[in-house]
């Protein structure tokens, strides 16, 4: 199975793909999408979707895990964040993926145990369960990698959930 995670932001938006064969997972790609402050909400957000689609194309995911917005203090960066998550799911469902959301406690408790992890600890985690050499960076694409790896621990439930619904 192929994941691609995604960590959403309009200015920086993380992606992780990771391969699950029976029991061993491998990270594939991470990285992050930059959109120009300076231009156009739909500029950015067409510039997001066109990236999102050749990773789409490149990689080919079987899901696609999306970190929800559940909270945030400033509802400018609220607003491009969900703008942001609606453009990659519809890049994943373009794509022919499936596409799950989990909250952020979801994705800790997951990676770390705990649904109060702080960042560094996510990474810790991350690169220890991929067996990286090192954290990855920036934070957004560990993030975004931590999601696939919460969509791998969640996928037999979340595969069955989805078809009843």
């Amino acid at each position: 199975m192929l994941v691609m995670g995604i960590d959403p932001g309009l200015s920086r938006c993380g992606y992780g793909v990771i391969r699950q064969k029976g029991r061993a997972t491998e990270a594939i790609a991470a990285g992050i999408i930059r959109t120009d402050k300076d231009d156009s909400i739909p500029r950015r957000l067409f510039e997001l979707q066109n990236e999102l689609d050749d990773l789409m194309g490149t990689y080919s995911p079987n899901a696609v895990a999306i970190e929800q917005v559940l909270f945030q203090v400033n509802v400018r960066t609220a607003m491009g964040v969900g703008q942001a998550s609606g453009v990659a799911m519809v890049a994943a469902v373009g794509a022919g993926a499936e596409v799950f959301e989990y909250s952020p406690t979801q994705i800790k408790k997951a990676v770390t145990g705990w649904g109060g992890a702080d960042k560094d600890q996510m990474g810790k985690m991350v690169q220890t369960l991929l067996g990286l050499p090192r954290p990855l960076k920036p934070v957004d694409a560990a993030d975004a990698v931590a999601v696939a790896l919460c969509h791998l621990a969640h996928a037999p439930t979340a595969s069955r959930i989805q078809a009843a619904v």
